[in-house]
């Protein structure tokens, strides 16, 4: 426990306040964990991760560098539970994506590089790279033209 500790010091990981980082999970360089969130079995975190206050991080979900997951952020990855573990499903968030407070991540899918995740929202399905979505589910925002 003071070893995993220790590597993560090194590597600037800051956790905040009581949190659940299960050992098999794999934390980059800077990473910061808000407290009481859960990172668990065998998730990968990339270089520089913001995660906010009360996320649930489940095993299957890939975060690369640079994203920000926002506070009460929820993945899942058991799309019928409950089920063997065989059928989970793996949920990529690709480099730099921006996920609002409170959105849900249904398992199974690639949030794209640089897209933004509206507050609230609900994700269903893959979400193209630099694209915003919002709502329940989540869909495209159309920006307005004239």
């Amino acid at each position: 426990m003071i070893r995993r500790w220790l590597e993560l010091k090194r590597k600037g990981v800051r956790i905040y306040g009581k949190c659940n980082v299960y050992r098999s999970a794999k934390l980059g360089w800077g990473v910061q964990v808000g407290c009481f969130s859960e990172i668990g079995d065998g998730v990968e975190i990339g270089d520089g991760v913001r995660i906010g206050a009360m996320c649930f991080i489940p095993a299957g979900v890939v975060i690369e560098k640079g994203a920000w997951i926002g506070p009460r952020v929820t993945f899942t990855n058991d799309r019928y539970p409950p089920a063997p573990r065989e059928d989970w499903e793996q949920t990529t968030v690709e480099e730099g994506a921006r996920l609002g407070a409170g959105v849900t991540v249904v398992c199974g899918v690639r949030i794209g590089r640089d897209a933004l995740i509206g507050a609230g929202s609900v994700v269903t399905g893959n979400v193209p790279a630099g694209e915003t979505w919002v709502g329940v589910p989540a869909k495209r925002m159309e920006t307005g033209g004239n």
